[in-house]
């Protein structure tokens, strides 16, 4: 059997959405930016404090989320400060909203997924 060669596309949009879907994929990475969101300004201590993790495994949960545009900030050891990219937030939340709006995931009427009555 052979496989096809047509290339596959993707949007723009459908390839941003994809970082930012990698980026949210571990629970240790929303738990950062929870934090971050709840600060009223840039965040420069330490996030062992709130996250029991070694200092080297909460470096590479920001990288990835430095690397997908959903945080901003600057390394200059000692001093760390990171925040909330609020531009690229806007932008994940809106491509979020498309990707999940009910008028496309529910235009399917075989009516499977959709609950049964019981009698």
């Amino acid at each position: 059997m052979q496989r096809t060669t047509t290339p596959i596309t993707y949007s723009d949009d459908e390839a941003q959405l994809a970082i930012f879907a990698k980026a949210l994929s571990h629970p240790v990475r929303l738990k950062i930016l929870k934090l971050l969101a709840n600060q009223t300004c840039c965040f420069t201590g330490e996030l062992t404090t709130m996250i029991p993790m070694a200092q080297s495994t909460i470096s590479q949960h920001f990288k990835a989320l430095l690397e997908a545009g959903l945080i901003q900030g600057e390394i200059n050891p000692p001093k760390v400060r990171y925040c909330i990219n609020r531009q690229n937030w806007v932008h994940a939340y809106t491509l979020f909203e498309d990707f999940f709006a009910p008028e496309d995931l529910f235009s399917c009427q075989c009516g499977y997924g959709e609950k049964e009555s019981s009698l």
